[in-house]
This record gives structure tokens, C-alpha cells and sequence, in this order.
């Protein structure tokens, strides 16, 4: 793709992760500029790879390198053509330091990193905070992060789906004439029960132990952070549920001045395209308030929020082996 036009270049790396190689794609600026010292890492959770659900990641990494901010994708080990066996995001902190090192190498201005995770990915990212103490993490973008907890679980299901179909005509006609299973009821009596029996006084002898460190690292964090949830997606209202059961979490996000972007008609990987349009400008307009005047002047103007132009869907370049020692 021609980078004059598009205002970014992309570059395949392949970088060493615990005795594995990791493949990645950095987009970096086209065009000469001031340095930027701020660079982005998009940590991918799930059973996804560098591109994201509906190229997501690409359409965002290409937009914030357009505005200056190199960005770097890449698959985590077991996925996508990274070596090795996945190993599930609790364990991902091996390769989100290699990741950060590769991004500095290529870039040698980055001196600031924001970690910008979906789900289990965001989640990665949180964890990565807390263990790794690594100073070079200056800023946080979290995405529907992943919290599941029996009661979290429970009570987003219902909260958001049982109560919506008790009120609905349909159901209650469904009823009548024998058309609702009965597993269905059962399975409703479950999640009440468990929504509103007692739960300790303290969550934390309650919930495991990935969804209290992540609240741990959010009551203590006070860095740079974006919270965007989706509002069709249960894993945002169990995120939701678990918040409210942790209030130096709610607190410390007071403390920080967190921004938190809503998208009422998004799902869980913002399939549809407009809301993740708007998901890419409102990232773009924080990058640019942190990222501040190395930035283009376009960049951290409302005119930001624009559509993703078709081009930015094009396939991204294929990561080549890295330069032999040799």
C-alpha cells in the first residue's frame, strides 16, 4: 500500500518470546515528524490473532499510526503464526514484555507504552501491571475486559436477559401453552439464587484469583486509563457487576480520572462497523491528549472522530523472518 496515501507503513517483525518466535505487525508513521515518545501494544486475547475480530485491530493500529503513534500487534504464543503452545491469558507476561521490546527496538523514540487489550486481552494486560512492575507501561485502554465470576455471571444474566423476558408478552404466552423448557426455569432459579444469596462480606475469599488481582491493580493505578464497554455484551455487565463488588476499585478510578466510553448498540468485538468507527476515533482522541504536541495538530482535533477509510481493510503485510545474525 502506498504509505504517501495512507499515512502509515506497516513492517513484519518476529521477535523471541521464552524460546519461541512471536510474529507481529508494527505500523509506524509515513510521513517525517516530531519523535513521538508514546507507542501502543495491542494485546490479543481469545482464540484471536493480530488482526482482530473483523480486522478491528488492524483498522485501529493503521489509524493511531497515521496520527504518530507507532503500534504494534501481534500474536501471543500458540496463535496465529507465533510459535509455540497457547498458554492462556493469565500467562501472557512473557509475551507482552517481548512484545514491548521489539516495539522499542523498532522504534527507538518510544519511551511510553500503552497496552490496549479486548477482553481476556485487557484482562492479560491488568495482570501484566500488577507482576511485572514494568515502568515502561505508562497508559492503559481496556475493552470489555474479561471478569467472569459465578456471581457476576449470575447476576448480569439476570439483570439483563431474565427480566427483560419476564416483561415480554411472548414469553409469558410461550408459558402458558408448554412452549418454555423447563431446564430453561431451572436454569433461571439458579441464577436467582445465586444473584441474590449471601456472598461474603469480603469478595476476595470469593472470586478467583485473576479477577482480584485486576481489581487490585485498578484501585492502585494511577496512570492514563480508558474504560470502553460495549452495551450489547454480558462479559461488559459482568466487568460492571464485579466493579461494583470492589469499591477501592470504583475508587481508585475516581483517583485516576479514568475515561470511560459507552457504545450502547455495540457487541462484544464491535462487529458492527459504525460503533467500531467510533471506538477508533474516541482511542484516537485519548492517544492524542496523552501522546500531546509531537503529535499531528489533526490528530487531537474533534475532526478525529472520521470514518476509517476502505483502503485501511486491505490485508496487512505478512511478518518476514527476522535478519539473520549472520
Amino acid at each position: 500500500m502506498n504509505a504517501s496515501a495512507t499515512g502509515w507503513h506497516e513492517t513484519g517483525l518476529a521477535f523471541e518470546c521464552a524460546g519461541e518466535r512471536l510474529a507481529g505487525v508494527l505500523a509506524r508513521p509515513a510521513a517525517a515528524q516530531a519523535a513521538c515518545d508514546v507507542g501502543v501494544v495491542v494485546v490479543v486475547g481469545g482464540p484471536q490473532y493480530r488482526a482482530g475480530s473483523h480486522r478491528l485491530f488492524v483498522r485501529l493500529a493503521r489509524a493511531l499510526a497515521a496520527d504518530g503513534v507507532p503500534t504494534l500487534r501481534f500474536d501471543v504464543r500458540g496463535m496465529g503464526d507465533s510459535t509455540g503452545t497457547p498458554a492462556g491469558f493469565e500467562a501472557l507476561d512473557d509475551d507482552i514484555a517481548a512484545a514491548i521490546d521489539s516495539l522499542q527496538a523498532a522504534c527507538t523514540t518510544v519511551r511510553r507504552v500503552v497496552l490496549w487489550g479486548l477482553c481476556d486481552g485487557a484482562s492479560a494486560a491488568l495482570l501484566y501491571v500488577q507482576r511485572a512492575h514494568d515502568a515502561r507501561v505508562a497508559a492503559l485502554c481496556l475493552l470489555n475486559p474479561w471478569a467472569r465470576t459465578e456471581h457476576t455471571l449470575a447476576r448480569a444474566r439476570v439483570r439483563h436477559y431474565y427480566l427483560q423476558r419476564l416483561v415480554q408478552p411472548a414469553f409469558w404466552r410461550k408459558l402458558v401453552v408448554g412452549r418454555v423448557a423447563w431446564s430453561g426455569l431451572s436454569e433461571l432459579a439458579a441464577h436467582l439464587r445465586t444473584a441474590t444469596g449471601a456472598s461474603p462480606a469480603d469478595p476476595l475469599v470469593s472470586e478467583p484469583g485473576y479477577a482480584v488481582s485486576m481489581m487490585r491493580v485498578l484501585a492502585a493505578w494511577r496512570g492514563p486509563l480508558l474504560i470502553a464497554l460495549s452495551g450489547r455484551d454480558y462479559t461488559a455487565r459482568e466487568f460492571e457487576e464485579l466493579l461494583a463488588r470492589h469499591p477501592a476499585a470504583r475508587q481508585g478510578l475516581d483517583s485516576a480520572g479514568a475515561g470511560w466510553r459507552r457504545y450502547p448498540s455495540a457487541d462484544h468485538t464491535f462487529s458492527d462497523r459504525a460503533e467500531s468507527e467510533a471506538l477508533v476515533a474516541d482511542c484516537r482522541l485519548w492517544l492524542a491528549g496523552l501522546a500531546g504536541p509531537s503529535l499531528p495538530a489533526a490528530a487531537a482535533s474533534p475532526s478525529a472522530r472520521i470514518s476509517i477509510s476502505p483502503t485501511s481493510d486491505a490485508p496487512a503485510a505478512r511478518p518476514q523472518p527476522a535478519p539473520s545474525s549472520s
